[in-house]
């Protein structure tokens, strides 16, 4: 909808010329008398706007305290990375050692100690 000067607008502005005789021109709002109940329309929605600060406040706080409980999370789960690649590494290590001849020597030990068992009881 555009204005022009000299007409009306059916939002119940209508232009009008200065007193004084000038080109400045004014415009003149008229209220319906229907709209009378806008104060007390315009102090419930004041209403609810104080209701909507509340509640973006407490989102706030809740969004700040999710964030420092995901921080502290992030820490907890790199430092269990470390130690997890930490116990990774030791397995490791220790697996390449056992593999070395360990588990041999101890089944030829243990096959040795039944052969003699079984030598001291035959000859008995």
């Amino acid at each position: 909808m555009s204005w022009k000067p000299g007409n009306r607008s059916r939002d119940g502005l209508n232009n009008r010329a200065s007193l004084l005789g000038g080109d400045s021109e004014q415009i003149q709002l008229r209220i319906d008398p229907r709209d009378q109940d806008l104060d007390t329309e315009i102090e419930g929605l004041m209403g609810k706007v104080g209701r909507l600060k509340q509640v973006t406040s407490l989102i706030e706080e809740e969004t700040k305290t999710q964030n420092a409980l995901i921080n502290n999370l992030e820490d907890t789960v790199a430092k269990a990375n470390a130690m997890l690649k930490t116990m990774g590494k030791r397995l490791d290590r220790s697996l390449k050692v056992s593999t070395n001849g360990h588990l041999l020597h101890v089944i030829l030990f243990a096959t040795a100690c039944f052969f003699c068992v079984y030598l001291w009881s035959k000859f008995r």
